[in-house]
């Protein structure tokens, strides 16, 4: 692997991980399945990650082709997706899970329906966060099976840490208190915006280096 695809690869998996933010899912897990045996904690955490894998990989393999198709260009969704992703960053930074992430008070799910599909792999795990994000990176590939390949490899780490994470919630919570993974998203929050404004940078920059010159 040369040293540009290990660098894609590297802020792929640091910014879906960022954005997925499983650490900040771990007191709402908590909180939606407090009284539920371990067996069943566990059940939700596996089909959670799994349908929020199948999402995120979907929208990897037909992201170029979607935006192909509405005829946007990689440097106009590089500074559209710049932009909700800081949006998505300035509520971390007050150690608030995202509003594109985070379910609405009431919305937490009523008897009967399946809580590892709503809210926890959508909109938690695989928001309209998270598919932008791999829209934006995807559009970065420029269709190359390595970087395909690679970002895919990025989305499965991620996913499997959100699996060991969500697996270890009750010993985190423990171990750790609610009050330190509030700095935790914070901290992460920091990272998502500094990335945010690069990316608004590099479309800014790609759009007037594309124009032809006068």
């Amino acid at each position: 692997m040369n040293e540009s695809l290990l660098q894609f690869g590297l802020t792929a998996f640091i910014t879906l991980l960022v954005v997925v933010d499983p650490f900040g899912v771990v007191p709402i897990f908590a909180g939606l399945t407090r009284g539920m045996s371990a067996v069943e904690r566990r059940s939700i955490v596996m089909r959670a990650v799994i349908i929020s894998l199948g999402v995120t990989i979907f929208f990897l393999l037909a992201g170029r082709a979607v935006l192909s198709h509405l005829g946007v260009t990689v440097h106009a969704f590089g500074i559209s997706g710049g932009i909700l992703l800081f949006a998505t960053a300035l509520p971390m930074l007050f150690g608030q899970r995202p509003g594109l992430q985070a379910p609405e008070r009431d919305e937490h799910g009523t008897a009967g329906e399946d809580i590892a599909i709503f809210p926890l792999a959508i909109p938690l795990l695989s928001g309209p966060g998270t598919i932008a994000t791999v829209l934006l990176l995807s559009t970065q590939t420029g269709g190359g099976a390595s970087s395909l390949f690679v970002l895919a490899a990025a989305i499965l780490f991620v996913y499997l840490i959100a699996l060991v994470v969500l697996h270890a919630g009750d010993y985190l919570m423990s171990r750790v208190g609610e009050g330190k993974v509030h700095i935790l998203t914070r901290v992460m929050g920091i990272i998502l915006a500094a990335l945010a404004v690069q990316y608004v940078l590099n479309g800014v920059t790609g759009y007037y280096t594309s124009l032809p010159a006068r």
